[in-house]
Protein backbone atom coordinates (compact mmCIF):
# COMPACT_ATOMS: atom_id res chain seq x y z
CA UNK A 1 0.00 0.00 0.00
CA UNK A 2 1.54 3.43 -1.09
CA UNK A 3 -1.85 5.39 -1.32
CA UNK A 4 -1.48 8.95 -0.51
CA UNK A 5 -4.56 10.78 1.28
CA UNK A 6 -5.10 14.51 1.47
CA UNK A 7 -8.15 15.52 4.20
CA UNK A 8 -9.54 18.87 3.64
CA UNK A 9 -11.34 20.65 0.46
CA UNK A 10 -9.81 23.76 0.59
CA UNK A 11 -7.03 25.99 -0.94
CA UNK A 12 -4.57 24.33 0.91
CA UNK A 13 -5.67 20.45 0.22
CA UNK A 14 -5.72 21.84 -3.63
CA UNK A 15 -2.52 22.95 -4.30
CA UNK A 16 -1.09 19.96 -2.67
CA UNK A 17 -3.05 17.63 -5.10
CA UNK A 18 -2.69 19.50 -8.07
CA UNK A 19 1.14 19.21 -7.14
CA UNK A 20 0.96 15.77 -6.55
CA UNK A 21 -1.05 14.72 -9.47
CA UNK A 22 2.07 16.62 -11.50
CA UNK A 23 4.34 13.43 -10.28
CA UNK A 24 4.55 11.32 -12.37
CA UNK A 25 4.84 8.39 -9.59
CA UNK A 26 2.64 4.97 -8.75
CA UNK A 27 1.00 6.17 -5.69
CA UNK A 28 -3.04 6.52 -5.54
CA UNK A 29 -4.28 10.05 -4.35
CA UNK A 30 -7.37 10.17 -2.39
CA UNK A 31 -8.38 13.81 -1.80
CA UNK A 32 -11.38 14.06 0.68
CA UNK A 33 -12.90 17.36 -0.15
CA UNK A 34 -15.89 17.29 2.73
CA UNK A 35 -19.69 18.28 1.36
CA UNK A 36 -19.22 21.84 0.18
CA UNK A 37 -19.80 22.26 -3.59
CA UNK A 38 -16.67 24.17 -4.20
CA UNK A 39 -13.71 22.18 -4.32
CA UNK A 40 -10.61 23.74 -3.29
CA UNK A 41 -11.94 27.16 -2.63
CA UNK A 42 -12.36 27.14 1.41
CA UNK A 43 -13.55 30.18 3.10
CA UNK A 44 -11.66 32.48 1.41
CA UNK A 45 -11.89 32.08 -2.25
CA UNK A 46 -15.77 30.69 -1.48
CA UNK A 47 -16.67 34.56 -1.60
CA UNK A 48 -19.76 35.59 -4.14
CA UNK A 49 -19.00 39.17 -3.57
CA UNK A 50 -16.70 41.44 -5.69
CA UNK A 51 -15.69 44.17 -2.85
CA UNK A 52 -13.72 41.13 -0.92
CA UNK A 53 -10.52 41.45 -2.29
CA UNK A 54 -7.12 39.78 -1.89
CA UNK A 55 -4.60 41.32 0.22
CA UNK A 56 -1.63 40.40 -2.11
CA UNK A 57 -1.50 41.65 -5.60
CA UNK A 58 -2.55 39.77 -7.89
CA UNK A 59 1.39 38.75 -9.01
CA UNK A 60 1.90 37.05 -6.10
CA UNK A 61 -0.91 34.72 -6.34
CA UNK A 62 -0.80 31.62 -7.34
CA UNK A 63 -2.10 27.66 -6.65
CA UNK A 64 1.59 25.73 -7.73
CA UNK A 65 5.15 26.92 -8.34
CA UNK A 66 4.50 25.20 -11.73
CA UNK A 67 1.26 26.64 -12.52
CA UNK A 68 -0.19 25.90 -16.05
CA UNK A 69 -1.20 29.47 -15.93
CA UNK A 70 -0.32 31.92 -13.78
CA UNK A 71 -2.55 34.27 -11.95
CA UNK A 72 -1.74 37.53 -13.86
CA UNK A 73 -2.34 36.06 -16.99
CA UNK A 74 -5.99 33.81 -15.96
CA UNK A 75 -7.17 37.39 -14.86
CA UNK A 76 -6.05 39.14 -17.87
CA UNK A 77 -8.11 37.02 -19.97
CA UNK A 78 -11.14 37.33 -17.89
CA UNK A 79 -10.73 40.79 -16.76
CA UNK A 80 -9.71 42.96 -19.08
CA UNK A 81 -6.98 45.89 -18.07
CA UNK A 82 -6.23 44.12 -14.58
CA UNK A 83 -2.85 44.59 -13.97
CA UNK A 84 -0.34 42.34 -12.13
CA UNK A 85 -0.16 45.07 -9.42
CA UNK A 86 -3.70 44.95 -8.89
CA UNK A 87 -5.44 43.87 -5.64
CA UNK A 88 -8.07 41.65 -7.29
CA UNK A 89 -11.58 39.96 -6.02
CA UNK A 90 -11.15 36.52 -4.04
CA UNK A 91 -13.84 35.27 -6.06
CA UNK A 92 -11.62 35.38 -9.21
CA UNK A 93 -9.07 33.87 -7.43
CA UNK A 94 -11.66 30.98 -6.74
CA UNK A 95 -12.42 30.98 -10.31
CA UNK A 96 -8.76 30.58 -11.14
CA UNK A 97 -8.17 27.27 -8.45
CA UNK A 98 -11.24 25.88 -10.35
CA UNK A 99 -9.60 26.45 -13.57
CA UNK A 100 -6.32 25.21 -12.80
CA UNK A 101 -7.32 22.24 -10.58
CA UNK A 102 -9.52 20.82 -14.18
CA UNK A 103 -6.55 21.23 -15.88
CA UNK A 104 -4.12 19.25 -13.76
CA UNK A 105 -7.07 16.49 -13.93
CA UNK A 106 -7.86 16.88 -16.89
CA UNK A 107 -3.61 15.68 -18.11
CA UNK A 108 -3.90 13.00 -15.00
CA UNK A 109 -6.90 11.10 -16.34
CA UNK A 110 -5.02 11.13 -20.12
CA UNK A 111 -1.72 10.17 -18.43
CA UNK A 112 -3.18 7.61 -15.76
CA UNK A 113 -2.97 8.25 -12.97
CA UNK A 114 -4.80 6.93 -10.19
CA UNK A 115 -6.69 9.45 -7.62
CA UNK A 116 -9.77 9.82 -6.19
CA UNK A 117 -11.73 12.63 -5.36
CA UNK A 118 -14.50 12.12 -2.16
CA UNK A 119 -16.94 14.36 -1.39
CA UNK A 120 -17.61 12.71 2.11
CA UNK A 121 -15.89 14.23 5.44
CA UNK A 122 -13.32 12.11 7.26
CA UNK A 123 -14.57 11.27 11.09
CA UNK A 124 -11.86 9.50 12.34
CA UNK A 125 -8.36 8.15 11.45
CA UNK A 126 -6.84 5.03 12.84
CA UNK A 127 -3.26 2.85 12.39
CA UNK A 128 -3.78 0.15 10.44
CA UNK A 129 -0.65 -1.95 9.53
CA UNK A 130 1.58 0.45 8.09
CA UNK A 131 -0.40 3.28 7.50
CA UNK A 132 -4.08 4.35 8.34
CA UNK A 133 -7.41 3.31 8.21
CA UNK A 134 -10.04 6.58 7.20
CA UNK A 135 -13.32 6.51 8.30
CA UNK A 136 -16.22 8.67 6.00
CA UNK A 137 -19.22 10.02 6.94
CA UNK A 138 -20.89 7.87 3.90
CA UNK A 139 -19.67 4.88 5.51
CA UNK A 140 -16.30 4.50 3.57
CA UNK A 141 -13.45 3.91 4.25
CA UNK A 142 -9.99 4.99 2.66
CA UNK A 143 -6.71 2.99 3.35
CA UNK A 144 -3.13 5.08 3.18
CA UNK A 145 0.23 5.34 3.62
CA UNK A 146 0.46 8.58 4.46
CA UNK A 147 -2.23 11.02 5.29
CA UNK A 148 -2.17 14.71 5.59
CA UNK A 149 -4.54 16.75 6.88
CA UNK A 150 -5.49 20.29 5.15
CA UNK A 151 -8.61 21.29 7.22
CA UNK A 152 -8.20 25.01 6.70
CA UNK A 153 -9.92 27.41 9.18
CA UNK A 154 -11.97 25.83 12.28
CA UNK A 155 -15.14 26.73 13.05
CA UNK A 156 -15.08 29.51 15.04
CA UNK A 157 -16.04 29.30 18.60
CA UNK A 158 -18.09 31.95 20.87
CA UNK A 159 -16.08 34.24 23.09
CA UNK A 160 -16.24 33.22 26.73
CA UNK A 161 -17.67 36.49 27.17
CA UNK A 162 -20.75 35.59 25.19
CA UNK A 163 -24.11 34.43 27.57
CA UNK A 164 -26.04 31.65 26.91
CA UNK A 165 -29.26 33.80 26.21
CA UNK A 166 -27.32 35.76 23.42
CA UNK A 167 -26.46 33.04 21.51
CA UNK A 168 -29.76 31.66 21.57
CA UNK A 169 -31.37 34.66 20.39
CA UNK A 170 -30.08 34.77 16.41
CA UNK A 171 -28.61 38.06 17.46
CA UNK A 172 -25.63 36.70 17.86
CA UNK A 173 -23.23 35.85 14.82
CA UNK A 174 -20.35 33.39 15.57
CA UNK A 175 -19.52 32.70 11.89
CA UNK A 176 -19.39 36.40 10.28
CA UNK A 177 -19.59 34.55 6.82
CA UNK A 178 -23.33 33.52 7.62
CA UNK A 179 -24.19 37.17 7.51
CA UNK A 180 -25.85 37.09 4.14
CA UNK A 181 -28.42 34.49 5.27
CA UNK A 182 -30.01 37.01 7.53
CA UNK A 183 -33.05 38.82 6.25
CA UNK A 184 -33.91 41.20 9.17
CA UNK A 185 -32.49 44.81 8.53
CA UNK A 186 -30.91 45.98 11.62
CA UNK A 187 -30.43 49.51 12.89
CA UNK A 188 -27.30 49.36 14.42
CA UNK A 189 -24.35 46.27 14.01
CA UNK A 190 -21.71 45.57 16.78
CA UNK A 191 -18.59 43.76 14.86
CA UNK A 192 -16.18 42.40 17.37
CA UNK A 193 -12.83 42.65 16.13
CA UNK A 194 -11.19 44.89 13.76
CA UNK A 195 -8.92 43.01 11.54
CA UNK A 196 -9.37 41.80 7.63
CA UNK A 197 -12.13 39.47 8.37
CA UNK A 198 -13.56 42.55 10.23
CA UNK A 199 -13.51 44.80 7.29
CA UNK A 200 -14.92 41.72 5.06
CA UNK A 201 -18.01 42.04 7.61
CA UNK A 202 -17.99 45.50 7.37
CA UNK A 203 -18.11 46.50 4.17
CA UNK A 204 -20.47 43.96 3.30
CA UNK A 205 -23.15 45.38 5.58
CA UNK A 206 -22.31 48.80 4.65
CA UNK A 207 -23.62 47.78 0.80
CA UNK A 208 -26.28 45.79 1.89
CA UNK A 209 -27.97 48.01 4.58
CA UNK A 210 -26.70 51.71 3.61
CA UNK A 211 -28.69 53.19 6.42
CA UNK A 212 -26.97 50.88 9.57
CA UNK A 213 -24.99 52.04 12.30
CA UNK A 214 -21.48 50.75 12.09
CA UNK A 215 -19.49 49.95 15.45
CA UNK A 216 -16.03 47.47 15.44
CA UNK A 217 -15.23 46.94 18.91
CA UNK A 218 -11.31 45.42 19.31
CA UNK A 219 -8.88 45.89 22.27
CA UNK A 220 -6.28 48.14 20.39
CA UNK A 221 -8.83 49.54 18.32
CA UNK A 222 -6.36 48.89 15.35
CA UNK A 223 -7.21 48.45 11.66
CA UNK A 224 -4.84 47.02 9.19
CA UNK A 225 -2.47 49.46 7.71
CA UNK A 226 -3.18 50.03 3.87
CA UNK A 227 -0.66 48.61 0.80
CA UNK A 228 0.58 51.04 -1.23
CA UNK A 229 -0.96 51.90 -4.27
CA UNK A 230 2.07 50.59 -6.59
CA UNK A 231 5.12 48.42 -5.24
CA UNK A 232 7.65 49.99 -3.03
CA UNK A 233 10.92 49.72 -3.92
CA UNK A 234 13.01 46.74 -1.74
CA UNK A 235 14.66 47.86 1.62
CA UNK A 236 18.43 48.22 0.66
CA UNK A 237 19.79 46.95 3.39
CA UNK A 238 17.71 43.92 4.09
CA UNK A 239 19.57 41.25 4.29
CA UNK A 240 21.87 42.64 6.74
CA UNK A 241 19.20 43.22 9.06
CA UNK A 242 17.05 40.15 8.39
CA UNK A 243 21.04 38.59 9.68
CA UNK A 244 20.56 40.97 12.35
CA UNK A 245 17.26 39.76 13.24
CA UNK A 246 18.11 36.10 12.89
CA UNK A 247 20.91 36.65 15.81
CA UNK A 248 18.23 38.50 18.12
CA UNK A 249 17.34 36.59 21.54
CA UNK A 250 13.19 36.71 21.19
CA UNK A 251 10.53 39.60 20.51
CA UNK A 252 11.71 42.76 22.29
CA UNK A 253 15.68 42.34 20.51
CA UNK A 254 13.82 42.03 17.02
CA UNK A 255 11.64 44.61 17.48
CA UNK A 256 14.75 47.07 18.81
CA UNK A 257 16.44 46.33 15.91
CA UNK A 258 13.38 46.57 13.08
CA UNK A 259 12.69 50.12 14.96
CA UNK A 260 16.33 51.38 14.92
CA UNK A 261 15.88 50.48 10.93
CA UNK A 262 13.15 52.65 10.67
CA UNK A 263 15.01 55.75 12.53
CA UNK A 264 18.14 55.40 10.71
CA UNK A 265 16.40 55.01 6.87
CA UNK A 266 13.71 57.63 7.31
CA UNK A 267 13.33 57.77 3.62
CA UNK A 268 12.64 54.37 3.50
CA UNK A 269 8.78 53.02 3.12
CA UNK A 270 9.22 51.19 6.68
CA UNK A 271 6.15 48.28 4.26
CA UNK A 272 9.25 47.27 2.76
CA UNK A 273 11.19 46.28 5.60
CA UNK A 274 8.49 44.09 6.41
CA UNK A 275 7.85 42.57 3.20
CA UNK A 276 11.48 42.02 2.98
CA UNK A 277 11.79 39.99 6.51
CA UNK A 278 8.80 37.64 5.04
CA UNK A 279 11.35 34.64 3.96
CA UNK A 280 13.10 34.59 7.48
CA UNK A 281 9.20 34.63 9.42
CA UNK A 282 9.39 30.51 10.04
CA UNK A 283 13.06 31.06 10.97
CA UNK A 284 12.47 33.78 13.74
CA UNK A 285 9.53 31.97 15.49
CA UNK A 286 11.09 28.95 15.32
CA UNK A 287 14.28 30.11 16.89
CA UNK A 288 11.78 31.79 19.37
CA UNK A 289 11.67 29.78 22.81
CA UNK A 290 7.70 28.80 24.35
CA UNK A 291 8.58 32.23 26.46
CA UNK A 292 9.31 34.00 23.66
CA UNK A 293 6.32 32.76 21.78
CA UNK A 294 4.10 33.80 24.48
CA UNK A 295 6.26 37.50 24.75
CA UNK A 296 5.25 37.95 20.86
CA UNK A 297 1.57 36.55 21.30
CA UNK A 298 0.72 38.80 24.06
CA UNK A 299 3.03 42.05 23.13
CA UNK A 300 3.43 42.37 20.02
CA UNK A 301 0.91 40.30 17.65
CA UNK A 302 -1.84 43.03 17.35
CA UNK A 303 0.75 45.43 15.72
CA UNK A 304 2.56 42.65 13.78
CA UNK A 305 -0.49 41.29 12.14
CA UNK A 306 -1.71 44.96 11.31
CA UNK A 307 1.20 45.76 10.10
CA UNK A 308 2.00 42.74 8.06
CA UNK A 309 -1.82 41.20 6.68
CA UNK A 310 -2.08 44.67 5.12
CA UNK A 311 -5.60 46.12 3.44
CA UNK A 312 -6.00 47.13 -0.01
CA UNK A 313 -6.01 50.87 -0.89
CA UNK A 314 -10.13 50.20 -2.32
CA UNK A 315 -10.83 48.59 1.03
CA UNK A 316 -9.17 50.97 2.83
CA UNK A 317 -11.17 53.94 1.30
CA UNK A 318 -14.30 52.32 1.78
CA UNK A 319 -13.42 52.13 5.49
CA UNK A 320 -12.20 55.82 5.69
CA UNK A 321 -15.42 57.69 3.66
CA UNK A 322 -17.74 55.04 6.44
CA UNK A 323 -15.61 57.00 9.04
CA UNK A 324 -15.46 60.39 7.42
CA UNK A 325 -19.52 59.96 6.75
CA UNK A 326 -20.18 58.85 10.66
CA UNK A 327 -21.41 55.36 9.68
CA UNK A 328 -18.64 53.74 11.09
CA UNK A 329 -17.06 54.10 14.35
CA UNK A 330 -14.15 51.95 16.13
CA UNK A 331 -13.39 51.67 19.81
CA UNK A 332 -10.42 50.68 21.31
CA UNK A 333 -11.94 48.54 24.01
CA UNK A 334 -12.50 45.46 25.64
CA UNK A 335 -15.73 43.25 25.33
CA UNK A 336 -16.94 42.06 28.90
CA UNK A 337 -20.29 40.75 28.14
CA UNK A 338 -22.80 40.11 25.27
CA UNK A 339 -26.22 39.74 26.90
CA UNK A 340 -30.07 39.75 25.91
CA UNK A 341 -32.62 38.13 23.61
CA UNK A 342 -32.26 40.78 20.74
CA UNK A 343 -31.62 43.60 20.34
CA UNK A 344 -28.37 42.69 22.45
CA UNK A 345 -26.70 44.64 24.91
CA UNK A 346 -22.78 44.89 24.74
CA UNK A 347 -20.52 45.92 27.85
CA UNK A 348 -17.31 47.44 27.26
CA UNK A 349 -14.57 48.43 28.91
CA UNK A 350 -12.70 51.82 26.95
CA UNK A 351 -8.40 51.24 26.59
CA UNK A 352 -7.57 54.40 27.00
CA UNK A 353 -9.68 55.58 30.08
CA UNK A 354 -11.13 52.13 31.58
CA UNK A 355 -14.45 53.35 31.57
CA UNK A 356 -17.45 50.52 31.46
CA UNK A 357 -20.00 51.39 28.97
CA UNK A 358 -23.13 49.35 27.58
CA UNK A 359 -24.11 49.76 23.63
CA UNK A 360 -27.42 48.10 22.41
CA UNK A 361 -27.16 46.29 19.04
CA UNK A 362 -29.48 44.61 16.49
CA UNK A 363 -26.91 42.36 15.53
CA UNK A 364 -23.49 41.61 17.03
CA UNK A 365 -21.16 39.51 14.87
CA UNK A 366 -17.56 37.77 16.29
CA UNK A 367 -14.88 38.98 13.58
CA UNK A 368 -11.92 37.46 15.70
CA UNK A 369 -10.05 36.03 12.77
CA UNK A 370 -8.27 32.63 12.38
CA UNK A 371 -9.42 29.83 15.17
CA UNK A 372 -6.74 27.25 15.94
CA UNK A 373 -7.02 26.52 19.16
CA UNK A 374 -7.60 22.45 18.23
CA UNK A 375 -7.97 21.47 22.08
CA UNK A 376 -11.15 23.05 22.12
CA UNK A 377 -12.68 22.65 18.36
CA UNK A 378 -15.90 20.79 17.93
CA UNK A 379 -14.17 18.64 15.14
CA UNK A 380 -14.68 14.53 15.62
CA UNK A 381 -11.62 13.89 13.43
CA UNK A 382 -8.79 16.40 15.37
CA UNK A 383 -10.74 15.43 18.77
CA UNK A 384 -10.43 11.85 17.99
CA UNK A 385 -6.60 12.12 17.04
CA UNK A 386 -5.94 14.35 20.19
CA UNK A 387 -8.29 11.34 22.19
CA UNK A 388 -5.89 8.58 21.20
CA UNK A 389 -2.16 10.32 21.25
CA UNK A 390 -1.64 10.33 17.49
CA UNK A 391 -1.33 14.64 17.73
CA UNK A 392 -0.70 16.54 20.45
CA UNK A 393 -2.16 20.58 20.39
CA UNK A 394 0.29 23.25 20.46
CA UNK A 395 0.72 24.71 24.12
CA UNK A 396 -0.49 28.69 22.91
CA UNK A 397 -3.18 26.60 21.17
CA UNK A 398 -1.52 27.43 17.98
CA UNK A 399 -2.75 24.70 16.14
CA UNK A 400 -0.71 20.92 16.49
CA UNK A 401 2.90 20.28 17.14
CA UNK A 402 4.76 19.08 14.04
CA UNK A 403 8.46 18.67 13.08
CA UNK A 404 9.96 21.30 10.61
CA UNK A 405 8.49 19.07 7.86
CA UNK A 406 4.73 19.01 9.22
CA UNK A 407 5.03 15.28 10.33
CA UNK A 408 2.80 15.70 13.67
CA UNK A 409 4.29 14.75 16.95
CA UNK A 410 2.54 12.49 19.34
CA UNK A 411 1.54 12.01 22.98
CA UNK A 412 4.68 10.15 23.70
CA UNK A 413 7.29 13.50 22.32
CA UNK A 414 7.69 11.33 18.69
CA UNK A 415 7.13 12.00 15.33
CA UNK A 416 3.94 10.09 14.21
CA UNK A 417 5.04 8.81 11.45
CA UNK A 418 3.30 9.14 7.64
CA UNK A 419 0.88 11.61 9.32
CA UNK A 420 1.41 15.41 8.22
CA UNK A 421 -0.55 18.35 8.27
CA UNK A 422 -0.18 21.31 5.85
CA UNK A 423 -1.52 24.58 6.69
CA UNK A 424 -3.49 26.59 9.26
CA UNK A 425 -2.69 23.32 11.84
CA UNK A 426 1.39 24.62 11.58
CA UNK A 427 0.74 27.66 12.85
CA UNK A 428 2.49 26.80 15.87
CA UNK A 429 5.76 25.79 13.53
CA UNK A 430 5.69 28.11 11.38
CA UNK A 431 3.50 31.15 12.49
CA UNK A 432 2.85 32.28 9.01
CA UNK A 433 1.63 29.16 6.59
CA UNK A 434 -2.13 30.52 5.71
CA UNK A 435 -1.26 32.80 2.88
CA UNK A 436 -1.26 31.26 -0.68
CA UNK A 437 2.64 32.31 -1.18
CA UNK A 438 3.41 29.89 1.48
CA UNK A 439 0.68 27.28 0.96
CA UNK A 440 1.68 26.69 -2.96
CA UNK A 441 5.60 26.65 -1.61
CA UNK A 442 4.54 24.30 1.16
CA UNK A 443 2.32 22.23 -1.43
CA UNK A 444 5.46 21.58 -3.93
CA UNK A 445 7.93 20.80 -0.99
CA UNK A 446 5.33 17.92 0.64
CA UNK A 447 4.00 16.72 -2.55
CA UNK A 448 7.94 15.80 -3.54
CA UNK A 449 8.68 14.41 0.28
CA UNK A 450 5.58 12.09 -0.20
CA UNK A 451 6.21 10.54 -3.54
CA UNK A 452 10.05 9.98 -2.22
CA UNK A 453 10.96 6.45 -1.98
CA UNK A 454 10.76 5.34 1.89
CA UNK A 455 13.68 4.97 3.05
CA UNK A 456 13.12 4.13 6.72
CA UNK A 457 11.01 1.76 8.19
CA UNK A 458 6.89 2.57 9.25
CA UNK A 459 6.38 3.26 12.58
CA UNK A 460 7.16 5.63 15.06
CA UNK A 461 10.33 7.24 15.36
CA UNK A 462 12.18 10.24 18.04
CA UNK A 463 11.94 13.87 17.39
CA UNK A 464 15.40 14.57 16.41
CA UNK A 465 14.81 18.06 16.15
Amino acid sequence: MSDIAIIGGGAAGASLFGALLSRKTSESVHWITGRSPSKGLGVAYSTPHNHHLLNVRAAGMGLYLDADEDFVGYSARCRPGSKPTDFLPRQLFGQYIDSQLAKRIHRAKHDDRRFAIRPSIASSIKPSGDGYEIALDDGEKVTAERVVLALGALLPRPLRTISKAALASGAYVVDPWSLDARANHPRRLIVIGTGLTAIDTLISASIRWPDCELIAVSRHGLLPFVHPTLPIDPFPRQTELNSRLLACDGPAAMLTEIRRAFREYQDTDWRSVIDGMRPINAKLWQAFTPRHRKQFLRHARWVWESSRHRLAPQSADIIQQLRDEGRLQVHAARVLDVDGKGPLSVTVRSRAHQIVTKLESDIVVQATGLDTAVAFAEHSLLSGLLQEGHAVADPLQLGVLAAPDGRLINATGEIQCGLYAIGSLLRGNLWECTAMPEIRGAADALATQLTLPRTEPSGKRPLLV
